[in-house]
Formats: structure tokens, C-alpha cells, sequence
């Protein structure tokens, strides 16, 4: 089949690289421009070198809906669209104008975790499974019907870097897998449960500020989800930010206030958390390392000189 890819960062990158081993002819490949934006900074392998390593024609937009490119897209004449990790909105003109519409390959198991950032939400929520879903486009956000859908387990350590080169992986084989079913002439795919459905946003500062009403479990895979190279989850610490670079939850349960630096216990120091950690109920969050506000990363028990006092959101 002719394919117009749109796609952006690795995700999108992988996805071209698994377009053009196909068996498929990938005529154009429509990417965004270089961004500043701290999130998209990362895995920012560029769609846009590899297309033109491989001489396919690229288009550069932030959204897809001038008539120059429409022009464009209707002289490549493609049988179907792919797209991975393309930022916003594409119109039903563009993702209709194709002979089998578009395929939009999604790093999450819809219809949850429609949106932005999954795998981080995801890790954060506890889910024991994430995964890549290939599915139609429609009108609505990540909506369509499901082609082809893959999971994998979320470890009990895993951050989500490491969920991000476990899911990373399933790409190629989700986007080929659908690609083939399409061009066998199926159409009865998977309606999605709208009831089911779960919408997130873009991560920003404010998700990853530390709420010590949070219970320990919860702030622990926080801690996971904020693992490098995305931004570490933060508290202040004597009006001054200190960021959480590893964590456990601990073994004793303690009581108190939430944010209270309380005790040492193994490698860590213990933070009191949740929302009725008066009742002494709760386990803490016991802090392995930190990383100080001049950019020094130390172990806790190192930064920790002494208990007492208090995290907090703000300074």
C-alpha cells in the first residue's frame, strides 16, 4: 500500500523505521518542527532526517490543516495514513482523504489513557499492564476502532523508562500487524467501550510536585514515573527545591504529619505521607537520594543530617 506517515519524536521514528522495512511504500511523511518543550526534548530521535535519508518528501507543521499541504497529501494519493505521536488536532478531510482512512498506533491500551503522556499517568495510577494499540482515526480523541492492540506487564521496579523501551518495542509489530489487516480488506475491527474511556493532559511542573496527602505507595511510583531523563518529581525543603531521585516505600508504618522527615530506616530516610497518616496507619515514604537545588545528587542519609522539620509543596 502507498503510506503518508505522520509522526513525531521516537515514537515516530519507529514507526517509519518499521514503514520502510514493509513491504509498504511510505510516498510522504508529515513531522513537527523541533520544539523546546522539556517533554518533547526527550526521545527526540527526528522523523524528518530518516525521511529524507530514505528520500521520501517531508512537510514540517505544527497542525496539518492548510490547503498547501492537503494539495500535497491528495498528489501522494495514499491508500492509508499512519500515524504515531502526531500532536495535534488532524482534520476529518486529511484522516478520511486516504482509500482505508488512517491508522493512528497509540502507547497506551484504549480506551484508557486516551491523551497525552500514558505510560508516565499509567505508572503512576498502578496499572499492572501498558501496551500500544493500532486503531482507525475518528472524530474523537483516540476513539476508533481497535485493528490490533499488544501488552506488556509493568514490573514491580520498572520505571517509565523502562516501560517506555518495552513499549517502544511493540511498534513494529502493532503498526505492520494492522497494516496487514487492512490490506486484506478487513474492516470488522474492535469498537471501543466509551465507558471505559480515561482522558489525560501533558505533564507539566505542577504533576510533578510532590503532595505528601498522597499515600507512600502512590508518591513511590511517582518517583518511578519521574525517572531520567524525564524530570524528577520535586518537594522544597527549607524554602529551597530538593528533588526525589529514588524512593521505596517502607517497612514500619508511621504517624504523624505528612512531610515530616522522621526516620532513618535501611538506606533511606522516612517522610511521613497520606492523607490520615495521624492515625499511624500509613507506611512512609523512605527517600534513598536526592539531588539538591545547585544540581548535587547524594543519598538521602547524606543530605538528611538530621531528623525533624518538614517537606513541603511550596517554599
Amino acid at each position: 500500500m502507498r503510506v503518508v506517515m505522520f509522526g513525531y519524536q521516537t515514537w515516530g521514528h519507529r514507526t517509519l523505521r518499521a514503514l520502510l522495512d514493509s513491504e509498504h511504500d511510505v510516498v510522504m511523511v508529515v513531522t513537527h518542527p523541533k520544539s523546546e518543550h522539556a517533554y518533547e526534548k526527550i526521545w527526540s530521535d527526528s522523523v524528518a532526517d530518516l525521511a529524507e535519508a530514505h528520500g521520501v518528501p517531508v512537510a514540517i507543521r505544527n497542525r496539518p490543516d492548510d490547503e498547501e499541504l492537503f494539495a500535497q497529501l491528495k498528489e501522494a494519493d495514499p491508500d492509508v495514513i499512519v500515524a504515531n505521536n502526531w500532536r495535534t488536532w488532524i482534520p476529518p478531510h486529511i484522516f478520511g482523504l486516504p482509500r482505508h482512512g488512517t491508522l493512528n498506533v497509540h502507547d497506551s491500551l484504549l480506551p484508557k489513557y486516551a491523551g497525552f503522556s500514558p505510560l508516565i499517568w499509567a505508572l503512576i495510577n498502578g496499572e499492572s499492564e501498558v501496551g500500544v494499540t493500532a486503531h482507525m482515526m475518528n472524530d474523537e480523541l483516540d476513539a476508533g476502532d481497535i485493528v490490533l492492540q499488544q501488552a506488556v506487564a509493568v514490573g514491580p521496579a520498572d520505571t517509565a523508562t523502562d516501560l517506555f523501551h518495552k513499549t517502544v518495542d511493540l511498534i513494529a509489530p502493532v503498526t505492520v500487524g494492522a497494516l496487514a489487516r487492512i490490506a486484506a480488506g478487513e474492516t470488522g475491527f474492535t469498537p471501543q467501550n466509551r465507558a471505559d474511556a480515561t482522558f489525560f493532559h501533558k505533564r507539566a511542573e505542577e504533576d510533578i510536585r510532590i503532595d505528601w496527602t498522597w499515600p507512600a505507595e502512590t508518591l513511590e511510583r511517582l518517583v518511578r514515573a519521574q525517572s531520567a531523563p524525564y524530570p524528577s518529581a520535586f518537594t522544597h525543603h527549607r524554602g529551597k527545591r530538593l528533588e526525589i531521585v529514588s524512593a521505596v516505600v517502607s517497612e514500619a508504618r508511621y504517624g504523624g504529619t505528612p512531610g515530616r522527615i522522621f526516620y532513618r530506616e535501611g538506606d533511606g530516610v522516612v517522610i511521613v505521607a497520606g492523607p490520615d497518616a495521624r492515625t499511624g496507619r500509613n507506611r512512609g515514604l523512605a527517600v534513598t537520594r536526592v539531588r539538591t537545588e545547585d544540581g548535587r545528587e547524594l543519598p538521602a542519609t547524606a543530605y538528611f543530617t538530621s531528623m525533624g522539620g518538614y517537606l513541603t509543596a511550596r517554599p
